[in-house]
């Protein structure tokens, strides 16, 4: 079979036009942020051999329930600027193996380079997503600049932090009604903060990184996208109202949003409203 140019691929330009876009935000400052994208093998065999590995590198850990997956994932040290200009320098095709302790390189990172430092946290949250939402395929981690800064001024108690972005927009408890978890600082690109943020990706599709960053998962590159800019938005709208230093005079009430939970069926997160008739402690 004639393999088409893979440049052209839909996943490819994908990928390129999401870092370009995470760059016009100023959330990729540098080479800040990374995405990975899992790709079903029908949709690659049209561009590239996958029986043709370049190379094969350990992992420090297991992952044997995405054994055989294969995902685009962004490079170490690019930036999300360049991407577009030079795919095959900047991204890369790898396939996890049989076992799950291995990635085989099958296309891109041309210059020699390796996959995103965060390749570990991505992977994890792969496996945990996979087994919540069999559609699942994209992680996306960005230097997202109001939710960050909204971490040294908030309570990190995912509760309360859900709680508050869900009374910025209406959209919110609809766009994520699982809310958001939060994980402790962690030193970036270690397997450990993989851990943990796989972990709290069973209950939530999004993970805040305190004085970091957001991680966002989703069906396509749009659904993580989407996701992130909806508590992006937010996120910036409590610190424009933190900013005025004026009492905030009327909000979305527990019940309001209830009673939009149950327009749109969706369910919120357990903890996070009170019912009617419910005090707090």
């Amino acid at each position: 079979m004639k393999l088409h140019e893979i440049s052209q691929a839909p996943f490819i330009r994908e990928m390129c036009e999401a870092t370009s876009q995470l760059w016009v935000y100023g959330w990729a400052e540098r080479n800040g942020g990374n995405i990975s994208y899992r790709l079903p093998q029908e949709e690659v065999r049209y561009y590239l051999n996958t029986d043709q590995i370049k190379k094969t590198v350990a992992l420090d850990f297991t992952v044997k329930s995405l054994a055989g997956e294969l995902f685009l994932v962004s490079g170490s040290g690019k930036y999300f600027k360049n991407i577009y200009k030079n795919p095959a320098d900047s991204l890369a095709i790898i396939r996890i193996n049989a076992k799950g302790d291995k990635y085989e390189l099958l296309w891109g990172l041309e210059g020699g380079d390796l996959p995103t430092s965060e390749l570990a946290s991505h992977l994890q949250c792969h496996a945990v997503r996979l087994a919540q939402d069999p559609a699942h395929r994209v992680i996306l981690h960005t230097h997202a600049t109001a939710i960050s800064a909204m971490t040294f001024i908030h309570d990190l108690d995912e509760l309360k932090f859900t709680k508050t972005l869900w009374q910025m927009i209406t959209e919110c408890l609809v766009v994520f009604p699982d809310g958001v978890s939060v994980v402790p600082w962690m030193v970036a690109g270690t397997r450990q903060l993989g851990t943990a943020s796989a972990e709290k990706m069973q209950h939530a599709r999004i993970v805040v990184w305190p004085h970091h960053g957001i991680m966002g998962a989703g069906q396509t590159m749009d659904d993580a996208f989407g996701l992130v800019e909806t508590a992006e938005k937010a996120a910036k709208i409590y610190l424009e109202i933190s900013s005025t230093r004026q009492e905030i005079k009327q909000r979305i009430s527990d019940q309001q949003l209830l009673d939009l939970a149950k327009k749109f069926h969706v369910k919120p997160k357990a903890g996070v409203l009170l019912e009617e008739g419910e005090q707090n402690d």
